[in-house]
């Protein structure tokens, strides 16, 4: 098939032409996280010629993933996101470039990984996810599309570009309690229209046309059909060096520890042990063991007291990710016995379901 059919609609437009067609297909392009907002970016840089295509995605289908992330079949549910992304582009365009990571972006690959790309897109729903992203970018000198999705808004972002303002510029406390996806809820749409804001970014920075979001942030609203954009300056104190992201991530992986609800499922009826839920109090679905107390995220640092520090306690909450928060949290204070369940609350009512206990 010829190229020149293939993106002809593209290249008659001046401001792109063969010279703008040749530089996207030697850009390079990691995308972090295959689920709503990737489903979005990943076919329209693989459609507009990008030339290689990285894809970063531990994660498998599920059914509740489908009415968002809209490049995967119901027949996909249960396979690895970041192989069934990697089959829809090269489907879409089988002349481009397309690596597939089965793997969680960590302090011990990130670096590596993106020293190979040009752009990072953070597409991640993950907060600490998104300052690994943004101190890795820093490392590397890679400018950072993020994209962000709180029920019917959205933010978009381009972080790092020719040493503009970075995301801890914009949002310097870690230690927001900032829900994901699916613990707040949210509509397809919304993550549609984000994730095509920041592609949209990548190709203007490839291009070099337009006007990048660098010292900016987008924000849109999909019920009220409003946008606004928001002027951010750099902060002075951003240095960080390769011994300090070691440090900082490397030590931090290591110390948070995970566990899976199976492994310790005979212990919901052990006294010695405490289920600790983080959720917001009306959260579903509800998990009720004799053993368990509930102390949301944002109320636990003021009734810390209420836990015993020699005692073993596993943590949860929706989905894992603010779990891991509090075990983050309690450490400080010298809880040594604490873990996190992976997958959380969701992942518990299913292998209970399945025990029927």
């Amino acid at each position: 098939m010829n190229s020149d059919n293939r993106y002809n609609r593209q290249i008659i437009l001046p401001e792109i032409g063969e010279e703008g067609q040749q530089k996207l297909s030697k850009a390079k392009v990691l995308v972090i996280g295959a689920g709503g907002l990737g489903a979005s970016i990943l076919p329209y840089l693989g459609s507009a010629g990008v030339g290689e295509i990285g894809i970063v995605d531990d994660d498998v289908v599920e059914v509740s993933n489908l009415h968002r992330q809209v490049i995967y079949k119901t027949s996909a549910v249960g396979k690895s996101k970041a192989e069934e992304a990697k089959g829809m582009i090269l489907e879409l365009n089988p002349e481009i470039k397309v690596n597939s990571f089965a793997e969680k972006l960590s302090g011990k690959n990130a670096i590596s990984l993106f020293e190979k790309y040009d752009i990072i897109v953070d597409a991640t729903d993950n907060i600490s996810i998104k300052y690994l992203i943004n101190d890795a970018c820093l490392i590397t000198n890679k400018p950072m599309v993020y994209g962000s999705i709180f029920r019917f808004q959205g933010q978009v972002s381009v972080f790092n570009y020719q040493n503009g303002p970075t995301y801890r510029c914009l949002y310097p406390d870690e230690s927001t309690n900032a829900l994901n996806c699916e613990d707040a809820g949210v509509i397809g749409i919304t993550v549609g229209i984000i994730g095509m804001l920041q592609a949209n970014e990548v190709i203007k920075m490839i291009l070099g046309i337009g006007e990048v979001l660098s010292g900016k942030i987008l924000v849109y609203n999909i019920l009220k059909n409003e946008q606004q954009k928001y002027d951010f300056e750099k902060s002075s104190n951003l240095e960080i060096t390769k011994e300090d992201f070691d440090t900082k991530y490397n030590s931090e992986e290591d110390q948070i520890q995970e566990i899976k609800f199976e492994l310790i499922l005979d212990e919901i009826e052990n006294e010695s042990i405490l289920f600790l839920d983080v959720r917001n109090i009306d959260e579903s679905p509800k998990i009720s063991f004799k053993n368990q107390i509930q102390i949301p995220l944002m109320h636990l640092e003021n009734e810390i007291e209420k836990l015993d520090k020699n005692q073993t306690i596993y943590v949860f909450c929706q989905s894992g990710i603010r779990s891991k928060i509090a075990v983050e949290l309690l450490q400080k204070y010298e809880f040594k016995k604490v873990k996190s369940v992976f997958g959380g609350a969701l992942a518990m009512k299913k292998l209970l379901k399945e025990e029927k206990i």
